[in-house]
């Protein structure tokens, strides 16, 4: 038998072809790479499977312990959060869609121990030091798992996995349990999940955390997902700037009364509206009143809720086919009294299915984030904001994307400010899948830039002794450097500023940056591999200009602490929105040659780039 045909069959048959179709090409790829990255006798590779939030990394997953058990994988340990009903969940829909497994969870180790490896296994188990270190001694002492590959697949993995202690020299609890489940075996695969894999391709190149490999499965023709809502250069008619509308509340509630009343029209079975204002209760009982109070000035004066409704049916009517507004505004009607109001927030009592049918309005703030799903979801208003705001945190409380979604009924409302900061990380997200794409296997070369201000994610799991970050606007240059070739940069040099020509600079492609920077020894603080990797990331994301400016037979001491003269700083830091690289050809003392070229180079401004070195380094600047 095979049991990935075995699934994928049960896939297609639940009416999801192209969906089952997906997930045997992600596990075909994701095992190519695990047998290419596994060592049966004593080796332990980390792998990356990358997707998009909402978009079947579950179902993927299944896939992969599927491809796995096929072959020599007899153990399995599935991950979740640390949340009871998402574990409850994954446990359910893994004994539904995986029948030939012995499917354990937290409280099964009987049921494990009398299977003893005679069926594959998996143990769905939560995130939780108690949970982890209860299933560190089973194993142990279980007897079958010393002499046999592991397989774990962490879901979410850049959530609560990491070391959060890491620039203590400290270990977290549940970053050592799960070190100590990793080290049972005679080998293992650990396979993270996660749609905002920041955190992790940050982690150092050492470390067991950091992806040997990566699999990233493009989402079907029916998600709505980040080039949906944030496409480049383009905002889509659904997102609607809150700065612009005098009660932007009021018009989302709106907006979600017309779109229910369709959708209810047109047979399904449930339209929910989300509001994420802050992470304060206080404000979620805020917003919940103002909602009440909206409602119930509509039930108070019909009147004015025909008008109202009228003007948002149009608006609505303009991008959508829609039922006769009459009948519409009747539906609607009567919503206003069986629209349900929630509040998710850890205080409150509200399970998945309260919202899994019915006219809902949620409102909340970190319980809106990740593993949470609200089926068709059509009206966001989205407020949050965050006075350092990581691009992670930001991209997995943004539950808008999805599959059920209907694109012509959909609506966004958020400040323009919030709106650029989310276009700006799915800009970020779409120039790793490419890193990734073209990495050949090599992840530890990949750059993630930001926005100056937005951090990739939270400081306390990157290992600051590593992870170095080039500041837009700043300039870089080595303190002790040498040439691996003058003759070869002075030949590129006179290509662009013959001896009797003075350019004060010159527009160039960044691929004669990096020619340059490749015949630079940059010594122990200047570390030149990730300056060409940060270079090159901009050349993949279609941004290949920058300015060069080039000084011959410049006297400097080696070791003043400042390489750039006061004009030529002034003339770099004109330049804003390019890399700018000044490079000296110096003829004074301390050099490692009488004539060396030294360069200089700052990024553009209001970015700020990271990168995972090898080594601690300690970068010059002017």
């Amino acid at each position: 038998m095979s049991y990935l045909n075995d699934y994928v069959s049960h896939i297609t048959n639940s009416g999801n072809p192209q969906f089952a179709n997906s997930i045997k090409e992600t596990a075909e790829e994701a095992y190519q790479k695990i047998a290419n990255n596994f060592d049966y006798m004593g080796g332990r590779k980390t792998g990356l499977l990358f997707g998009n939030i909402q978009s079947g990394k579950t179902g993927h997953m299944f896939g992969i312990i599927c491809a796995a058990a096929d072959e020599m994988f007899p153990l399995f340990i599935l991950l979740t959060t640390d949340n009871v009903t998402l574990q409850k969940q994954t446990l359910e829909r893994i004994q539904n869609d995986l029948p030939d497994f012995c499917i354990c969870g937290e409280y099964d180790t009987e049921k494990f121990n009398e299977n003893n490896l005679a069926k594959p296994t998996v143990i769905v188990l939560k995130k939780n030091f108690h949970t982890l270190h209860q299933w560190s001694n089973n194993l142990k002492s279980s007897g079958v798992v010393a002499g046999n590959p592991l397989f774990i697949l962490d879901d979410e993995a850049d959530a609560s996995s990491l070391n959060t202690l890491v620039n203590k020299d400290k270990q977290s609890t549940i970053n050592k349990y799960l070190d100590e489940i990793n080290q049972l075996s005679i080998g293992s695969i650990y396979l993270q999940s996660t749609a905002t894999p920041q955190a992790l391709l940050l982690q150092t190149a050492d470390s067991t955390w950091h992806p040997d490999f990566a699999v990233y499965f493009t989402p079907g023709q029916q998600y709505l997902g980040g080039n949906f809502f944030f496409p480049e250069n383009k905002v889509p008619s659904c997102i609607h700037y809150i700065d612009e509308t005098p009660d932007p509340l009021e018009e989302s509630v709106l907006h979600h009364l017309v779109v229910a009343a369709q959708m209810f029209n047109s047979g399904d079975k449930v339209c929910n509206m989300m509001i994420h204002p802050s992470v304060r209760v206080a404000k979620h009982q805020e917003y919940a009143n103002k909602v009440k109070r909206i409602l119930s000035s509509y039930q108070e004066n019909n009147s004015d809720f025909k008008a109202k409704f009228s003007k948002e049916y149009d608006e609505v009517a303009k991008e959508a086919s829609l039922t006769t507004k009459n009948q519409l505004l009747q539906l609607a009607t009567d919503l206003l009294n069986i629209t349900n109001i929630y509040m998710l927030n850890g205080k409150e009592h509200v399970e998945a299915e309260d919202y899994a049918t019915g006219s809902n309005i949620v409102i909340g703030g970190n319980t809106l984030g990740r593993g949470v799903t609200f089926p068709k979801l059509q009206t966001i208003y989205y407020v949050r904001s965050s006075k350092r705001p990581q691009a992670d945190t930001m991209w997995q409380h943004s539950r808008m994307f999805g599959y059920d979604r209907h694109a012509n009924l959909m609506a966004v409302y958020i400040s323009k400010e919030l709106y650029k900061l989310f276009e700006d990380i799915n800009s970020v997200n779409n120039a790793i899948v490419q890193q990734i794409d073209s990495s050949d296997g090599d992840l530890s070369q990949i750059t993630i830039s930001l926005p100056e201000g937005l951090s990739p994610t939270r400081a306390n799991v990157l290992d600051n002794r590593f992870v170095h970050i080039f500041v837009g606007g700043k300039n870089y240059f080595p303190f002790n450097p040498s040439n691996k070739s003058f003759d070869e940069i002075t030949k590129i040099v006179n290509i662009l500023d013959p001896i009797e020509a003075h350019k004060p600079s010159e527009q160039v492609n960044l691929a004669l940056f990096i020619r340059i920077l490749e015949n630079i020894d940059g010594g122990a603080d200047f570390n030149v591999g990730d300056y060409i990797t940060a270079l090159q990331d901009m050349l993949k994301d279609h941004r290949s200009q920058g300015v060069i400016i080039i000084r011959r037979n410049r006297d400097i001491t080696q070791g003043t602490g400042a390489l750039l003269s006061p004009n030529d700083l002034a003339l770099g830091n004109q330049i804003t929105d390019m890399p700018v690289m000044t490079l000296y050809e110096v003829v004074g003392k301390g050099w490692k040659s009488d004539k060396i070229w030294v360069p200089n180079i700052k990024f553009p401004v209001n970015k700020a780039i990271y990168h995972v070195t090898e080594k601690k380094a300690d970068y010059g600047d002017n």
